[in-house]
Parts: C-alpha cells; sequence; structure tokens
C-alpha cells in the first residue's frame, strides 16, 4: 500500500516566497500521477528508489527523464506533466509546493528551467541538508506559518546551493552574485584567522572551483585579494591612528608580527613603520 503525508499550508499571505501544500509519499510499483499541469512551481526530491517523469519543454515536446534517489524534478506553472513509480524499485519522495515574487529567480539561479527540469546535487552534504528541511515541513505542519516560511528559506538556500549549475549554469550573473558574497565574507571577517577555505565555505563552493571563477573575475586569487584587502586595511591604521605596527598587524588578521610586516612590504614594498613615516601618519603627527 502506497503511504502518504500530505498538507495544506494555512496562509497566502507571504508575497516573495509562499508554500501551498508539501507532503511525502512511499509509492506503489508504478504508480503514477498525470497528465496535469500546476499553478505553481512544486519540487519533488527522490529519497529512495527511481521513476520517469514526462515534461513538456519550453518548445512544447514531451521529454522523458529518469530520476533516481538523490535526485529532484521541477513542475512549473501550466507545465503538463505526467510522473510513474517504477515497477521494480517505486520511488519514495517529498515535495514542496511554492510560489512568489523571488521563485523564478530563485529556480534560474540553480539553473532549472522548462528545458532542464531535473536537479542533480554537487554537493552532496549540502543537499542532505536540503532534503533534512524538506522533510522538517512536511512533518512539522502544526507549526506556525512563520515557521515553516522560514524553513523554506532554509530549504531554498540549500537547494541553490547544492545545485550542479553552481558550477556551470548562470554564466557571469551567478559568478557575480558569488563573487560579490566572497567580497562581503571578506569585509566582515579580515580580521579573523580565515582561509581560502573559508571564503569557498561562506558561498557554498569548493575551493578549486571558487578559486578559478573568482581569479576570472577579479584578476586576482582569493589568497591575493584577502591580502591586499588586509593590507589596504593597515595602511587606513597606519595613517589614522598611533596604533603600533604589532597592533594593526593583529588588528588585520596577522598575530605574528613579522609576518604581518612581511606581508605589507610585499605589497607596498616598504616596511609599515616606513610607510607610516612617508605618509604622515599617526595621530600625533596630523596635531
Amino acid at each position: 500500500m502506497s503511504e502518504v503525508i500530505f498538507s495544506v499550508f494555512p496562509s497566502e499571505n507571504f508575497i516573495d516566497m509562499g508554500l501551498y501544500q508539501f507532503g511525502w509519499e512511499h509509492c506503489d510499483p508504478s504508480h503514477s500521477f498525470g497528465p496535469a499541469a500546476r499553478n505553481h512551481y512544486l519540487f519533488h526530491y527522490c529519497l529512495s528508489g527511481t521513476g520517469v517523469l514526462l515534461a513538456q519543454n519550453s518548445r512544447g515536446d514531451s521529454i522523458s527523464y529518469q530520476v533516481r534517489s538523490g535526485e529532484g524534478f521541477m513542475l512549473f506553472p501550466h507545465q503538463i506533466c505526467t510522473y510513474i513509480a517504477d515497477n521494480e524499485i517505486p520511488w519514495e519522495y517529498a515535495w514542496l509546493e511554492f510560489d512568489g515574487l523571488r521563485v523564478k529567480e530563485t529556480i534560474e539561479l540553480a539553473g532549472l528551467n522548462l528545458d532542464q527540469p531535473i536537479y542533480k546535487a554537487r554537493y552532496k552534504d549540502i543537499a542532505s541538508e536540503m532534503k533534512d528541511e524538506m522533510l522538517y515541513i512536511v512533518n512539522h505542519k502544526e507549526e506556525s506559518p512563520f515557521h515553516l516560511i522560514g524553513h523554506l528559506y532554509l530549504f531554498i538556500d540549500k537547494f541553490v546551493r547544492s545545485a550542479t549549475s553552481t558550477q556551470v549554469g548562470q554564466g557571469n550573473r551567478l559568478r557575480d552574485f558569488y563573487i560579490k558574497e566572497a567580497i562581503s565574507f571578506i569585509e566582515q571577517n579580515f580580521q579573523n584567522n580565515i582561509s581560502v577555505e573559508d571564503v569557498a565555505g561562506s558561498c557554498g563552493l569548493n575551493r578549486s572551483y571558487f578559486g578559478k571563477i573568482f581569479h576570472e573575475t577579479t584578476g586576482k586569487s582569493p589568497q591575493e585579494f584577502l591580502i591586499s584587502y588586509r593590507m589596504t586595511k593597515a595602511a587606513e591604521l597606519l595613517k589614522l591612528t598611533d596604533l603600533s605596527v604589532a597592533d594593526i598587524g593583529n588588528a588585520v588578521g596577522y598575530p605574528n608580527q613579522l609576518h604581518f610586516s612581511r606581508a605589507f612590504k610585499n605589497v607596498y614594498k616598504i616596511s609599515p613603520r616606513q610607510w607610516r613615516n612617508d605618509n604622515g601618519g599617526g595621530l600625533q603627527r596630523s596635531r
């Protein structure tokens, strides 16, 4: 017998992103739904087993997709679809139906569209967190609408960051998004003992791919950018304060004064102390 959990979201007052219904099902062999069209976006994530999705593409042709455990599929508004559980190993899936002003943009960020409706995770650990958010919503239908919407946003975050298309999908637009996130992380954490892995992790990317797109976009490696940013902040402190060179080094993430002075000289070609003297730095000099 097929097992199903199904719930309707109790509120439609969320404009940017709102839920409509959600659920879970362990299907009977060859169980099917459709052909049918939805009014909103509907995402299924396959927890186990396998099945087939038949979905219209942008030209109106019906395309067949095999969907296995760990993959998912997006149904788009007004798109005619049918999905069928395998006869031997029928799928078990969770689903969320959602819509709103931000949803189309979000799904595009993940690289899904009428011609590419299949979700495949590039980052399995983030995909596992996404699955947990879906099951949390399914199993906590008694929570308040605000509570469930909060978990919908967490799901969306994991959905986008785990998607295959973070590598190849959205070209310069998506790259700009990640570079902006990376620079924001550096601006907020440059004084701490952060690494390139930490910066890449803040974007949900591995170090190798992150380094590649960062260099292609900025012309610098992430490490070069981080050092340059720290040294720019150090130069500001040398000019505007009377802090010691050691204290300034510590303030920009270099607890070892020798390491700080060496890094500063590599950028400015002179020592921090000489730079301060040459640029009229220090509060006492400005009085």
